[in-house]
């Protein structure tokens, strides 16, 4: 497994990416809106900046509205989705997601819930 991008909630998905991306000197690798949400990636030579906008309520207005912007979620590379899941049951840790869901870019992801992991929210992610 690898650290594969770092979720980011933003008010301006592409306000932000702008900033970012002349303040990193990186490029703009991945756009699309789904679930109620605009993602924008960016490409570091390590992983991807997620920044993740609402589009329509959902999950991340909450977020954003709760919090304000920041990191929302940190998110691991695994090819196997299904199998991490089921080691994060095993450990204990409450799963957000009983299965692998679509995600960006055509994706398998799965949350494990933030009280069992740190604090923090993690995502599997498939490729």
């Amino acid at each position: 497994m690898r650290i594969d991008h770092a979720g980011i909630a933003t008010h301006d998905a592409s306000a932000t990416a702008a900033l970012y991306a002349d303040l990193f000197d990186v490029e703009l690798a991945h756009e699309e809106t789904f679930e109620g949400m605009s993602v924008v990636f960016l490409a570091f030579e390590n992983g991807y900046f997620e920044l993740l906008e609402p589009q329509e309520g959902g999950t991340i207005a909450r977020y954003l509205e709760r919090n304000g912007p920041g990191i929302h979620h940190l998110a691991i590379e695994t090819d196997d989705a299904s199998g991490a899941l089921e080691r994060a049951r095993e450990m204990g840790i409450e799963c957000i997601d009983e299965q692998p869901r679509p995600g960006a870019w055509g994706h398998e992801v799965a949350f494990l819930h933030p009280r069992d992991t740190g604090g923090v929210l993690l995502e599997f992610v498939e490729h």
